[in-house]
């Protein structure tokens, strides 16, 4: 699988030596049970968590922009420093590799030009907080991008963010982080970078591929 092998040449080491590529420190992500879902917060916000369990706690978010065109290439959660020796695509638990034919890929689809990293925890805290949102204010109700979400990418200056973490529950420790998806709408795979106590080490989302030598 050529995407697997390219991921592989970009992210196995602990930084990246290709110029098409500029990356950014966002901050941290909170995951209170370790199960994460990747998902158009706005279009997916049921989609199910990843098989793999990953460690619990707050880990850096790396997010990696093409250079020539400015939009998010890659996001990127860091679990450890430990060499990545393989990697997988990550699956959820109705996906199976075999099933996958040549290039095909598992992933999930992006409409409103938005993807995000959350735990399954702070996953129901957003569906609870859309809920209780819409019978507050009913016919008034502009959708949770507008009363959530939308904030949060624009600075004090009133400029545009591409990436923020935001917090749908206060009483609860875990966050979401969302950004802009490359060129915008499309089908975005995930995959594991694994030590060789088969332990994660990282977990990207590629938006646009770049290809390395």
């Amino acid at each position: 699988m050529k995407h697997l092998e390219n991921i592989g040449k970009l992210f196995s080491k602990n930084f990246i030596e290709t110029p098409l590529i500029e990356t950014f420190d966002a901050g941290k992500i909170v995951l209170p049970t370790g199960k994460i879902v990747a998902c158009d917060p706005l279009l997916t916000n049921d989609m199910k968590p990843f098989s793999v369990e990953f460690p619990k706690g707050d880990f850096p978010v790396l997010v990696h922009k093409e250079r020539d065109s400015n939009c998010v290439a890659y996001v990127e959660i860091v679990f450890g420093e430990e060499k990545v020796v393989h990697w997988e695509m990550a699956t959820t638990s109705d996906q199976n590799i075999s099933d996958l034919k040549g290039e095909e890929i598992f992933g999930y689809p992006v409409e409103s030009g938005m993807g995000g990293f959350m735990d399954l925890e702070t996953q129901d805290c957003l569906n609870h907080l859309e809920t209780r949102l819409f019978h507050r204010k009913g016919a008034e109700f502009m959708g949770i991008y507008e009363e959530f979400f939308h904030e949060h990418f624009f600075d004090d200056n009133g400029a545009i963010d591409q990436y923020c973490f935001v917090k749908p529950e206060e009483e609860k420790p875990g966050n979401i982080f969302a950004f802009e998806t490359g060129y915008g709408e499309g089908f975005y795979a995930s995959y594991i970078g694994y030590n060789k106590e088969n332990k994660p080490q990282k977990l990207i989302t590629e938006f646009i591929e770049i290809q390395v030598e």
